[in-house]
């Protein structure tokens, strides 16, 4: 079992940052991947980034530029470093861990762990 923890969400204003982390405990020798989902309401969740063992990071496009997913393999955190905020971005973020080695890095159904999401609002 892995549990996950996120925090350094809140209310932003248009252009400015966040930082999200996601604190994983548990049987942490065991993940894969570790990514980072987000959720709008009335909208799937949908990938924002991912990283591997290595660090090795994976970004959709919309935030390629913009964001930073970085990991601390011993602190057994990951952390999403959010600039240039839009209200776009605005969503729950959700931390998700992979214990299985997926296949597709952006697929939420890949992952088999989840923290409990934490709110992201950026104001225009």
């Amino acid at each position: 079992q892995v549990q996950l923890v996120e925090s350094g969400g809140g209310l932003v204003q248009a252009g400015g940052s966040l930082r999200l982390s996601c604190a994983a405990s548990g049987r942490t020798s065991t993940i894969y991947y570790m990514g980072w989902f987000r959720q709008a309401p009335g909208k799937e969740r949908e990938f924002v980034a991912a990283s591997w063992i290595d660090g090795s990071p994976y970004y959709t496009d919309s935030v390629k530029g913009r964001f930073t997913i970085s990991r601390d393999n011993a602190k057994n955190t990951v952390y999403l470093k959010m600039n240039s905020l839009n209200p776009e971005d605005t969503a729950v973020y959700y931390c998700a861990a992979d214990v299985t080695r997926l296949r597709v890095v952006a697929s939420p159904s890949e992952y088999d762990y989840w923290g409990q999401g934490t709110q992201v609002t950026v104001s225009s």
